[in-house]
């Protein structure tokens, strides 16, 4: 646990939250800055601040529980669709240096964009270049 951690905070019950989910490795519950209604955050229960960090284990586990809640979350909320995605870094727009998946229900019309928007402006990347960067991302990956 992390004492300035405002996720470890709310696995301690030092803060309080809408807990939707709860066993010993990962905790659900409700954004408290939702995008939208029914906005989860899904975080492993100890402290890892980034995927890279988090034990293969422990994130297969949280990726489950994103799973099961994912259905609930939608026929909660009535909505269409869900943004499901983990801002990893602060780069990536990670605020909270926890690591915690999202669950943002979607609406039709609800003015918000695809994941392919986050990102700004595409490359534009030549064949060559595509396969440099797979070679890269084979070699790293073992």
């Amino acid at each position: 646990m992390s004492d300035d951690c405002i996720f470890c905070q709310i696995v301690e019950g030092d803060i309080p939250s809408r807990t939707v989910f709860e066993d010993d490795t990962a905790m659900a519950f409700l954004d408290a800055n939702p995008l939208a209604p029914g906005h989860t955050l899904v975080i492993p229960k100890e402290h890892h601040e980034t995927l890279e960090e988090t034990p293969e284990d422990v994130a297969a586990h949280v990726f489950g529980v994103l799973h099961r809640l994912n259905t609930a979350v939608e026929h909660a909320v009535d909505a269409d669709g869900t943004n499901v995605a983990f801002n990893n870094g602060e780069a990536a727009g990670q605020e909270v240096p926890h690591v915690h998946g999202h669950i943002i229900p979607r609406f039709e019309g609800d003015g918000g964009n695809p994941i392919h928007a986050v990102a700004g402006q595409r490359p534009d990347l030549t064949d060559e270049e595509l396969d440099e960067i797979a070679d890269e991302i084979h070699t790293q990956r073992d």
